[in-house]
């Protein structure tokens, strides 16, 4: 039979993977030594102890009390403590602990039923140390004199067995008796009268002995005084009173009126009431009145602590006589205790990409009420992240519903309440505060979707021209942001070296000087990282635009001012007021204002006799010549930026008046004067357009170049290779000057109409040429390669005497 039960309850255990059909029951004797071995639970659950560890097994009782402990690593059951049988079940022939063995990871749960076996660890004893008894002479033999039996905690064949007189005794023999179905007392029984005159007191001893193994035994001095005769003895209506009262039940409410009658007269007649001696009446919570037997309530009652209680009332005559009865009062339970909530377990924080369906909490409710007042009901307040679900018995499981999201709530209240189905139901409120972890799932988001920044020309090495700013709604390291530069194009290997950013709070820095008529604009790009794990980035595009600075002079093209000795304009005495003398043409390598050019006659042999243009730099006659006049005229003429400060130039120009020529002559020197500037024009645009086609050439072959040494390099940003270009830079800094992309030379002669431009050859890549005024001296260089502009860079030869000059798509004027 005991095979086929486990192989049933093996069958339910596979179909019912949560709950064992049967309970695992075992044995144990009371007074065991706390960490006794009860049994192997693990082997009888068919668990190994690795299980146990993994799944977290555990024991749990109703009551809370853990009498007993579970070793994980051998799956043994041990006691806890020490175990009194008489302390937890009382004179219950069977005492049975029950709890639950509880598993995670699925949540599966044993019931385990512990029978505790009395030992006799208990002698009976009487309840009082001295009985007496007054008794009146001549009674009748046969008549019984009642004596509260000892108690003995004990139970079985370990409780009493027998009572016995001490011997020496003549006069009464014992006789236990039985009331009801467990009530037992002793009775003794008089042999033969008693005569006060010849022995007025009578003392023995009762003994109580048990059927332990060795026997206990317990002992009473019974007192026996010897009186006259009161031969009638006080009789209850009721040998054993029941009665029920509510646990709410005020102090001073009568609970019951016990009533005892003697048909003796007088003294003999009047009864007295009390409770037993056997009782200790200052821990009751009921008073009984002497006179009028009432018993009322002076003390709280709880159902839950104590179901019934028993009353021992003892009623006495005035002879001395006495009889006993039997109060039970059964206390009715209320709903006075509301819904409790146990935690199990709970998990807190939880990672934000937790998915649904985890458990978060495992709980059990339970209330101490009985009945309906003791069924509980739970449920969640407006929670739509998280749900109950029903576990075993009174056993709850707070699952996720949904995905978490810690940037949209990072904490969450989790409110169960508990109750039950009393009138009116008492609730119970259980808050789980759900922390939600961070998890490194946004990105650095910048607070622009561009920069645009701005730095002057000719800054001073690391200036802080503006800062970007990225934000992480992120936490902790996965919200600390990082900045860095990355290269443009995926091509390029190194991010521009010109250009860095402070990694801790965004701030750019140029690091060397830029040069406007150079560099006009630079980009870059700005990585935003967080210090997640992976890290998480975002890049974004720093535009850096160069503002131009009045770092150049105009530089003079014609009239030539290094030639030797100076050109000279022929001018016939007979020219008219207005006429055309000659053009001074001069071009700025600024921009903008930067570059506009005006023109001013600075000094002069005679100033009266020539004006010169402010914006075209046309030189012409102010009035008509004199002979007093003198033939050789030295002109001096400003040229003027629109800067602030302003830079300026000079140029110097001979003018002859001469006389003689023929009126004819005239019209065809005014004639030849503009078909001169004509043709310069003419030249100057072919020789832009030269330049131009030069240019590209020269800057495909400037790439290719540079692209055959990155690969020979293996880090650093180079600007400028070794070799021809070093060697060039060193033989022009010798000489005082810089070589430039190309060189033109110009031969102007005062006698034809015609400007000849001799084209020579192209040099290697130009570096800064040198300025007049506050602009750049000779010598100076960028560490950064230069970015041709619209037009072009060129340096012009006039007159055949090296000279420099750049075009930077700059009107002449």
């Amino acid at each position: 039979m005991a095979s086929a039960r486990q192989v049933l309850c093996l069958c339910a255990l596979l179909c019912v993977p949560r709950v064992r059909c049967e309970p695992i029951r075992y044995s144990v004797a009371e007074e065991g030594e706390s960490g006794s071995v009860v049994a192997n639970v693990a082997e009888d659950a068919g668990l190994t102890p690795a299980q146990l560890s993994a799944r977290r097994a555990r024991i749990a009782s109703a009551d809370g009390r853990q009498h007993f402990r579970l070793e994980r690593a051998t799956g043994r059951l041990v006691l806890a403590e020490r175990l009194d049988r008489e302390e937890m079940c009382g004179r219950s022939l069977t005492c049975t602990l029950a709890f639950e063995l509880l598993l995670e990871n699925p949540l599966q749960f044993f019931r385990v039923e512990v029978a505790v076996e009395d030992v006799n660890d208990h002698s009976p004893v009487f309840p009082e140390e001295r009985v007496t008894f007054q008794i009146p002479e001549r009674g009748d033999p046969g008549s019984r004199f009642p004596v509260e039996a000892a108690q003995d905690l004990d139970v079985g064949s370990n409780s009493i067995q027998a009572y016995t007189i001490a011997p020496g005794n003549d006069y009464f023999t014992v006789s236990p008796r039985i009331k009801g179905s467990s009530d037992i007392y002793v009775e003794l029984v008089l042999e033969k009268p008693l005569d006060r005159e010849e022995q007025p007191e009578v003392l023995f001893s009762l003994i109580a002995t048990d059927g332990g193994s060795p026997p206990r035994s317990g002992t009473t001095q019974i007192h026996i005084i010897v009186l006259d005769a009161n031969d009638n003895a006080p009789i209850f209506t009721q040998e054993v009173y029941v009665v029920q009262v509510l646990e709410n039940a005020p102090a001073g409410f009568v609970v019951l009126r016990v009533v005892a009658t003697d048909p003796d007269v007088g003294l003999n007649g009047d009864i007295s009431y009390g409770f037993s001696q056997a009782i200790n009446a200052s821990h009751l919570p009921f008073t009984i009145g002497a006179i009028s037997g009432e018993i009322r309530v002076t003390k709280p009652l709880d159902f839950e602590s104590k179901e019934k209680h028993e009353l021992r009332v003892r009623a006495t005559d005035g002879g001395g006589l006495s009889a006993l009865c039997k109060v039970l009062v059964e206390v009715v339970d209320v709903n006075d205790n509301a819904p409790e909530v146990v935690i199990s377990s709970f998990s807190s924080p939880l990672p934000e990409n937790t998915e649904p369906g985890i458990v978060v909490a495992v709980f059990a409710v339970r209330d101490r009420d009985s009945g309906v007042n003791g069924e509980i009901s739970c449920a969640l307040e407006d929670q739509l992240s998280f749900s109950l679900r029903p576990a075993y018995k009174n056993y709850y499981e707070l699952v996720t519903m949904s995905t978490l999201d810690r940037e949209e709530t990072a904490q969450y209240l989790v409110v169960i309440t508990a109750a039950d189905a009393g009138s009116p139901p008492l609730t119970t409120t259980q808050t789980f505060t759900v922390d939600i972890s961070d998890v490194n799932d946004n990105a650095p988001v910048f607070n622009q979707t561009s920069y645009t920044m701005y730095v002057q020309e000719n800054n001073i090495p690391g200036v802080l021209v503006g800062a970007v700013s990225a934000a992480d709604s992120d936490a902790g390291p996965n919200a600390k942001v990082t900045y860095s530069l990355r290269p443009v194009h995926p091509t390029e290997r190194d991010p521009c070296s010109c250009i860095s950013v402070n990694s801790e709070n965004g701030h750019v820095f140029v690091l060397r000087p830029l040069d406007y008529e150079q560099v006009r604009q630079l980009e870059v790009l700005v990585s935003a990282t967080d210090a997640g794990s992976p890290p998480l980035s975002t890049n974004i595009t720093v535009c850096l635009l160069v503002v131009d600075e009045n770092d150049n002079a105009p530089l003079v093209l014609h009239p030539a001012q290094d030639s030797s000795p100076p050109s000279s304009e022929l001018v016939p005495a007979s020219a008219e007021v207005g006429d055309l003398v000659t053009k001074v043409v001069a071009v700025d390598a600024d921009s903008g204002q930067n570059s506009w050019l005006s023109f001013h006659l600075l000094r002069a042999t005679d100033p009266g006799l020539f004006a010169v243009g402010s914006q075209n730099g046309e030189v012409c006659l102010r009035r008509p010549v004199t002979e007093r006049d003198a033939v050789k005229q030295k002109l001096e003429v400003l040229v003027r930026d629109n800067g602030r400060p302003p830079l300026s130039a000079t140029a110097a120009l001979n003018v002859l008046l001469l006389n003689g020529l023929s009126q004819d002559h005239l019209p065809q020197q005014e004639l030849a004067v503009q078909d001169e500037d004509s043709s310069l024009t003419i030249y100057l645009i072919v020789s832009l357009v030269f330049v131009s086609l030069l240019f590209l050439t020269s800057v495909t072959a400037f790439v290719a170049c540079k692209v055959c040494k990155r690969k020979e390099l293996k880090g650093g940003h180079v600007l400028y290779g070794t070799g021809n270009l070093q060697s060039s830079l060193a033989a022009g800094a010798a000489a005082g000057t810089l070589p430039h992309a190309y060189c033109y030379e110009i031969n102007l002669t005062t006698g034809s109409g015609n400007s000849e431009f001799k084209f020579l050859k192209p040099i290697l890549p130009s570096v800064p040429p040198q300025h007049s005024g506050t602009g750049r001296g000779v010598g100076d260089t960028e560490d950064f390669p230069p970015i041709p502009n619209s037009m072009g860079d060129a340096a012009l030869d006039i007159s055949g005497t090296p000279s420099v000059g750049h075009f930077n798509g700059l009107p002449f004027n």
